[in-house]
């Protein structure tokens, strides 16, 4: 039968593994370098938002440096700017920079991205979604 106190001992050291894996993952996901935008996609301030989400479909990425699952999501908005339909905008929007227009929009978590038409908000994605699934969405909304 084994004693209690090799029962502590291992399960102490499965928790210390566990702990320093966590911390090392954090630190690994902390210094992933950001994801230069495509040429394709447009940066979105509080000055030229209203401007360009006013007219056709655009799909602005709601972000922050800090934001991992944003770091991951990146790819994904560069993916869908190189394969949208001709007259569909893909934009980013720093959350950090441009506070109001994400009070305006009541964004809440990040990344949330938002499928506009004409200026109107007509559908909304919390979380990091597929390329496949954004296209679709656009496509749905032309």
């Amino acid at each position: 039968m084994i004693k209690m106190s090799t029962i502590l001992i291992i399960a102490g050291i499965i928790i210390v593994v566990i702990v320093g894996y966590g911390f090392y993952m954090a630190n690994k996901i902390k210094n992933t370098p950001e994801v230069a935008n495509s040429e394709k996609v447009k940066v979105l301030t509080d000055k030229n938002f209203t401007q360009q989400t006013n007219k056709g479909i655009v799909l602005v990425d709601f972000w922050a440096v800090w934001c991992m699952p944003c770091k991951m999501m990146a790819p994904i908005i560069n993916d869908v700017a190189n394969n949208a339909p001709d007259g569909v905008t893909i934009g980013k929007l720093n959350v950090e920079e441009a506070q109001s227009i994400a009070q305006k929009y009541n964004v809440r978590s990040i990344p949330t991205t938002i499928l506009f038409k004409d200026g109107k908000e007509i559908n909304r994605f919390v979380g990091i979604k597929s390329k496949d699934f954004l296209l679709k969405e656009i496509n749905k909304a032309k």
